[in-house]
């Protein structure tokens, strides 16, 4: 039976994935856990950021990378176990990046921004449509600021883009679950995709003009 990804099933899956992101699940370092791991190396937060986009690359491109996570194993049936497996591998990437960046990850706005990461280069349009440009990091406060009503915008237009995006890469007959034996997820994550994502998270939460921060 093939189910149709809607922009509600999408935002549900978004919150799951970000919420096991966040707060951790059994086997995996949380986001903030990830973070804490390249902020003690050596280096600027640049290169301790470059550090963990080409380690999240060589694992996301690993068949099977998923495997034994209880909290995205009990998921909920109603969504898309292939598109939210890769979207936590994703959100935590970005988060973490957040993280390192001097964010809040556990802010309501911050994580609208990790959402509009996750559309890679096409965030740069979504985000111009509401007045804000990637160029140079996005400032704490000026995230803070940002009205209810314009964030709302963002997860509108990050929820449709994403669905569309998915459906490009022709991944939404969701009736193909993927299988769940023994704990494991199966599959792999696009490389370039998260590569991408990951260098525009930077773009977004690091300033490239501190190179010894």
């Amino acid at each position: 039976m093939k189910k149709e990804l809607t922009e509600s099933t999408m935002q549900k899956a978004l919150d799951f994935a970000y919420d096991k992101a966040v707060n951790g699940i059994t086997g995996l370092d949380s986001a903030q856990e990830l973070a804490e791991n390249y902020l003690q190396d050596s280096g600027s937060k640049i290169e301790q950021v470059n550090s963990l986009i080409r380690w999240q690359n060589t694992k996301a491109g690993t068949s099977g990378f998923i495997t034994g996570f209880g909290g995205l194993v009990l998921m909920p049936a109603t969504l898309p176990a292939n598109i939210t497996s890769v979207l936590y591998i994703q959100i935590r990437m970005v988060a973490a990046i957040a993280y390192i960046g001097g964010h809040d990850i556990k802010s309501d706005k911050v994580k609208t921004f990790i959402y509009a990461s996750l559309l890679g280069n096409a965030a740069k349009e979504a985000l111009k449509d509401v007045g804000i440009q990637i160029g140079k990091k996005v400032a704490v406060n000026l995230i803070k600021s940002i009205p209810v009503t314009v964030i709302t915008k963002i997860n509108h237009k990050v929820g449709f883009k994403l669905v569309t995006k998915f459906g490009e890469k022709g991944i939404l007959n969701l009736g193909k679950a993927v299988p769940v034996i023994g704990g494991v997820i199966g599959g792999t994550v696009d490389i370039l995709s998260t590569n991408t994502i990951g260098n525009v998270a930077r773009n977004i939460f690091i300033d490239m003009k501190e190179k010894n921060c």
